[in-house]
């Protein structure tokens, strides 16, 4: 008799192609420098170089690294180039990559404690860490009323306090009976539009949410939030949710915690901390005064996969009262009971998120964490940082060009003195010769470029390439 065809990847084949994908990826990312940072193909060319139909038939693998040179490589915006400053950085790093890869090899789906503890066990310590390395609120801390947990995005993290903030405002009404349409949310028109997301999501409506107006300087004005919470209480409604922001993404704008957290204690009314980017900063002491009054907040969080060397998908959310969080989010069926968690003696992370399935993010960030230590990290930061100031002291000293905004930390926002077309011209030239990449947004109803120095393998010689061809570029704008 014949033997069966067996359909499965054998362990030996998989050996012998996971060795060409690693050395593939470090042969990447030696040679990123040196390509293209923004695709040019155009919309359809990948699509038209792959297979119309599935096949039929199982293909060796094995020209895996020919299709991704020929099909997948052209398509690639390279977010890893050293000469990639548009947006904020997605940076990655090789401890974070091998964190990936054991976490997608385990295969751990850790939606209860019981399903694999330490998939549970591991975040809650590292979420730990974390507090003590950035200096964060004591009432973070898992051993406290609060504690952290990995979200997906800071998008899910802001949605998983609005429903916190709308439980605990509405005795948990709002989760028997749906929203009664009085609930009123509050962010800065500088504020990421992520908090409008989750507000629709949450039933609130985005009629429900207030723009409060911002300070030269792009951050919130407490005085008129507070005006405002008052007014909406007035006409009857239930002010329950306030977004403050520290490191706008236009702009970097960093709102008055302290102040903003002190009218949220005098309306109680839950404040939520957005520092999806800035946050990586706190890992320096001389940058922690950014977040004075982060210990009047209900929520916080920040995305490693911005600034911190993990790949993404990795966003820390921190409560100061996780039985509010667990209270607007737990639901749990016959089929997840357990003993441990009814124990009680357990985290089961599933309450804390939307999805009941869960990856073991936490591998990833420890690694990085264990490879770069605290000192490391402080190290390549203040590189980037340094590095942004001085590319703030170029252009102020360029007559040519002007500052859009200040620049706290990384992120310099700046423009060619003249009109917006100018500066349209400007970056698209700039973008097109594949040498670097930009972003730009408005501030202050102006054009302006953003250039944010971040990337994991960035050095001071790419900062001052990108200058010079700024430079240069300007002259024929």
């Amino acid at each position: 008799m014949s033997e069966e065809k067996a359909f499965h990847m054998s362990r030996d084949e998989f050996r012998e192609l996971g060795h060409k994908v690693v050395d593939w990826i470090a042969d990447y990312q030696g040679r990123v420098e040196d390509l293209p940072v923004l695709s040019g193909v155009a919309p359809g060319d990948i699509r038209r170089l792959l297979s119309p139909s599935p096949p039929q038939q199982g293909e060796s693998l094995g020209q895996l690294i020919e299709e991704l040179e020929r099909v997948v490589l052209p398509g690639i915006t390279h977010w890893q180039s050293p000469n990639f400053f548009a947006y904020f950085p997605a940076n990655t790093s090789g401890p974070s990559v091998l964190g990936e890869l054991l976490s997608a090899g385990l295969g751990v789906q850790g939606m209860l404690w019981v399903t694999s503890p330490a998939c549970t066990e591991l975040e809650t310590h590292v979420l730990d860490w974390l507090v003590e390395m950035m200096g964060l609120p004591d009432a973070f801390l898992s051993g406290s009323s609060g504690g952290g947990v990995i979200q997906d995005t800071a998008s899910s993290a802001i949605l998983c306090a609005i429903l916190a903030a709308r439980e605990r405002a509405t005795a948990g009404a709002s989760n028997a009976k749906g929203c009664d349409g009085r609930l009123t949310a509050y962010v800065s028109s500088e504020s990421h539009s992520s908090v409008e997301k989750g507000i629709r999501i949450a039933g609130i409506g985005s009629q429900q949410l207030r723009t409060v107006a911002v300070d030269d300087t792009m951050a919130m004005r407490p005085d008129l939030l507070e005006d405002q919470i008052e007014a909406d209480r007035a006409a009857g409604y239930t002010p329950f949710f306030v977004c403050a922001t520290v490191g706008t993404t236009s702009s970097h704008a960093m709102d008055p915690l302290l102040e903003i957290g002190e009218v949220c204690k005098r309306q109680e009314v839950w404040l939520h901390v957005d520092a999806a980017m800035a946050g990586s900063a706190a890992v320096c002491p001389e940058h922690r005064l950014l977040f004075e009054g982060l210990e009047l907040a209900d929520s916080y969080c920040f995305n490693p996969h911005k600034w911190l060397f993990t790949n993404f998908d990795c966003s820390c959310f921190w409560v100061a009262d996780r039985a509010a969080l667990i209270g607007a989010l737990s639901i749990m069926p016959e089929f997840l009971r357990n003993q441990a968690s009814e124990a009680g003696g357990v985290l089961d992370y599933r309450d804390w998120q939307v999805p009941l399935g869960r990856r073991f993010r936490a591998l990833k960030l420890w690694l990085v964490i264990r490879h770069y230590g605290i000192e490391g990290l402080r190290h390549h930061l203040r590189q980037h940082i340094t590095w942004a100031q001085e590319l703030r002291a170029w252009i102020e000293e360029d007559e040519r060009f002007e500052l859009t905004a200040p620049t706290p930390l990384n992120l310099v926002c700046f423009r060619l003195c003249g009109a917006d077309e100018i500066n349209q011209r400007l970056v698209d030239e700039l973008n097109r010769s594949g040498a670097l990449y930009l972003s730009t947004t408005r501030i202050h109803d102006r054009l302006s470029l953003r250039l944010c120095v971040g990337q994991t393998h960035t050095e001071r010689r790419h900062v001052v390439s990108a200058w010079s061809r700024i430079q240069a570029a300007a002259a024929t704008a």
